[in-house]
C-alpha cells in the first residue's frame, strides 16, 4: 500500500510510519515543522512534506492522521475530495496490527519504560512511545515473529483497538480526561474493556480501580508492597541499577533507580514468563538501558551530573524525583536543582496542590513559563504557591561548554556548573537543558 501519515513528527505516528515502512509499505508524511523526529524519517527514506499542503496528497491508498489534526486540514479534505480512505490513528490500528501477537502495555504513567523493558526481554518487533537507548530507535522491526510489543495510549481511545493478546496495565489513573468528557466511568469502562479484551493480562494489582477487578478478572496480579521486596539501589560502571527480588523467581537488576523501575520490570518480568524461561529473562533485563527522556543522564562528571526527564504529571515527577534524591547520595551531591517547565496551563491547574509537594528535598527550583501545547494562557501564581522552596523564576536556559545557563529578561541570572540538575517537563526543556535544536 501507499500510506501517507499526517502529524508524522509525534511520537506515536511516527512509530507507525517506520513500522509499515520495514513491512514493506510506501510511507510518506506531513507535520507543521522540522523536528529531529522528521529529519531521522527523511534519513530512513520517508519523504516528508513540510508544513502540511494537500500537494502532499496524490495517489496514496491510504491516509492516517494523528489525534490532533483537524478535520479541515488541507491535506485531509483533498484525500476525501479524492475518494482515499481517511483513517485517525485510533481507527488505523486493527489494519496495522490484525494479524500481529500484541503485549499491549496501558497506564497513566510508566507505559514507554515497561514497553522498552519488555523489548529488552522478549523477541519481536516493537512501537514505543519514546526512544530505547537500547536501540537508538521508538521501533524495532522483527521479520522472524509475529510478536508486537505495543505502547498502547489511552488518551485518544486507541488501546481499546491495539488488539491485544496480553494487556499489561501498570495503572488507571485518570488522565487526558477531555477526551473521556470528563466522565470517569467511560474512562473506567474503557480500560475494562482493553483488560478484558486480551487472553493474557497482567495487572498492578493495588492501583485503586485495577484492584476493584481482582474478582471478575483471571490475571496475573502483581502486589508490589508485597511481591517485590529487598529494593536496593546500586551503581555499576557508574550508571543507576536497581536490585530487588520478586516472588519466588530470585534477583533482578534493571538499568535506572526507583520502587516504579522495580514495579515496571516486574511487570515486563510475569508478562514474559508466560512463553519465556525466567533465566533467559533475568539475562536479557539487564540489556535495558532506559530510553530517552526518562532519567536520561546526559552528562556525568565527578563534580556534576545533568539529568533530563519528560515527567509532567506530579505522580511522574515525585517518584522520578525519589529516584533523584537516592542517585545524588550514592553520588555524593550535597545540592540538587530541579528545573521544571509546566505542561499544559489545564494539567498544572488541575494538579496545582501534587505539583506543589513534588519537589521536597531540592536545593533550588527553577520553574520555566508554562508549555501551553495550544491551550490559551491562563494565571498562575507560581511565586506564591511554590514559596516554600528557594525559587527562581526564569523564561528560559541555555547550554554550552556543559554549563547552564538561567535567563530572566534577556538577563543571566545565574550559572549551574555543579551538583546534580534535572530538568522535567514534556515541551522543549529537553532540547533547552541538552543545548540542541528541536
Amino acid at each position: 500500500m501507499k500510506i501517507h501519515f499526517i502529524g508524522i513528527g509525534g511520537i506515536g505516528i511516527s512509530g507507525l510510519a517506520q513500522y509499515m515502512k520495514f513491512r514493506g509499505h510506501e510511507v510518506s508524511g506531513s507535520d507543521i515543522s522540522k523536528s529531529l523526529i522528521t529529519n531521522k524519517l527523511q534519513d530512513l527514506g520517508i519523504q516528508v512534506t513540510i508544513p502540511h499542503s494537500p500537494k502532499a496528497i496524490n495517489n496514496q491508498d491510504l491516509i492516517v492522521h494523528s489525534a490532533i489534526i483537524r478535520p479541515d486540514n488541507p491535506e485531509v479534505l483533498k484525500a476525501k475530495a479524492r475518494g482515499i480512505e481517511v483513517l485517525a490513528r485510533r481507527e488505523a490500528l486493527p489494519l496495522i496490527l490484525a494479524d500481529r501477537k500484541v503485549y499491549a502495555v496501558a497506564g497513566a504513567h510508566g507505559k514507554s519504560t515497561t514497553t522498552a523493558i519488555l523489548t529488552a526481554i522478549m523477541d519481536g518487533s516493537a512501537i514505543i512511545g519514546a526512544e530505547s537507548k537500547a536501540f537508538g530507535s521508538n521501533v524495532r522491526y522483527d521479520a522472524n515473529t509475529d510478536t508486537m510489543l505495543f505502547e498502547a495510549d489511552e488518551s485518544d481511545g486507541s488501546f481499546l483497538n491495539s488488539n491485544p493478546h496480553c494487556a499489561i496495565v501498570i495503572n488507571a489513573e485518570p488522565e487526558h480526561m477531555e477526551y473521556y468528557d470528563h466522565n470517569y466511568k467511560l474512562f473506567y469502562d474503557s480500560y475494562r474493556k482493553f483488560i478484558n479484551s486480551a487472553s493474557c493480562r497482567v495487572l498492578n494489582a493495588e492501583d485503586q480501580f485495577l484492584s476493584t477487578l481482582k474478582d471478575e478478572i483471571d490475571a496475573k496480579w502483581l502486589y508490589p508492597s508485597k511481591e517485590i521486596n529487598d529494593i536496593e539501589y546500586i551503581l555499576i560502571n557508574n550508571e543507576p541499577y536497581t536490585r530487588f527480588t520478586l516472588r519466588n523467581l530470585g534477583s533482578f537488576d534493571v538499568w535506572g533507580f526507583g520502587k516504579h523501575i522495580a514495579l515496571d520490570a516486574s511487570l515486563a518480568i510475569l508478562a514474559a514468563s508466560e512463553s519465556m524461561n525466567i533465566e533467559e529473562i533475568r539475562t536479557n533485563l539487564l540489556s535495558f538501558k532506559g530510553i530517552k527522556k526518562r532519567f536520561d543522564i546526559i552528562d556525568s562528571k565527578e563534580d556534576r551530573v545533568i539529568i533530563d526527564d519528560y515527567g509532567h504529571h506530579p505522580t511522574e515527577i515525585k517518584a522520578t524525583f525519589e529516584s533523584v534524591k537516592e542517585y545524588a547520595a550514592l553520588k555524593g551531591f550535597d545540592k540538587i536543582t530541579a528545573i521544571w517547565q509546566p505542561h499544559k496551563y489545564s494539567r498544572t491547574i488541575d494538579n496545582l496542590d501534587e505539583f506543589i509537594k513534588c519537589f521536597d528535598g531540592v536545593g533550588e527550583l527553577i520553574i520555566l513559563p508554562v508549555w501551553a501545547a495550544g491551550e490559551a494562557p491562563r494565571d498562575i501564581d507560581f511565586e506564591e504557591k511554590f514559596k516554600r522552596y528557594k525559587l527562581t523564576m526564569a523564561d528560559k536556559i541555555t547550554r554550552a561548554n556543559n554549563t547552564i545557563t538561567v535567563i530572566k529578561d534577556e538577563k543571566t541570572l545565574e550559572t549551574l556548573e555543579k551538583g546534580l540538575i534535572i530538568g522535567f517537563g514534556a515541551g522543549d526543556i529537553t532540547y533547552q537543558i541538552r543545548g540542541t535544536a528541536s
